[in-house]
C-alpha cells in the first residue's frame, strides 16, 4: 500500500462505521429488528418454525428411502399454511425482505458511486 492510501485509511473506516450505523438505523433495519424481537418472544411463532424445520428435514429424510406418504405431504402443507398466515412470522418475513432489498438498493448506490459491483468485490474479500 502506498503512503496516501494508507493515510486514506481512517477516513475509510470512519465512513464505514457511518454506513453501517446509518444501515442499523435506517426505518428498514428498525422494522426488521421490532419484528426479530417480537418472534424471538413469541415461544408460538418460534415453536412452529421448529415443528416445521423438523418437519421438512423428516420428510427429505423419508423421501430417501421412498416411505413418504400422502398424509406426510397434506401434515406439511398444513403446517406450512400455518407458518404462512401466523402475523408475527409473517411480519418478520415481511421486514427481513424489506432489509434486504434497502440492502440492495444500497449496494447498487454504492457500486454506482465507485464504478464496479460492490456487493461482488465484498464477498470476495471475505473468507
Amino acid at each position: 500500500m502506498t503512503n496516501t492510501n494508507l493515510n486514506q485509511l481512517p477516513d475509510l473506516m470512519a465512513a464505514t462505521q457511518a454506513l453501517a450505523e446509518n444501515l442499523l438505523a435506517s426505518e428498514p433495519f428498525a422494522l426488521y429488528q421490532q419484528a426479530h424481537a417480537r418472534f424471538d418472544a413469541d415461544p408460538e411463532a418460534r415453536g412452529l418454525i421448529e415443528r416445521l424445520s423438523q418437519t421438512q428435514a423428516d420428510l427429505r429424510r423419508r423421501q430417501m428411502s421412498r416411505s413418504v406418504t400422502q398424509t406426510d405431504v397434506d401434515q406439511l402443507r398444513a403446517l406450512q399454511s400455518e407458518v404462512q398466515s401466523h402475523p408475527v412470522i409473517v411480519d418478520y418475513a415481511y421486514t427481513q425482505q424489506g432489509a434486504i432489498t434497502y440492502l440492495r438498493e444500497i449496494n447498487q448506490a454504492i457500486s454506482e458511486l465507485i464504478g464496479t459491483d460492490f456487493a461482488a468485490l465484498a464477498k470476495k474479500s471475505t473468507c
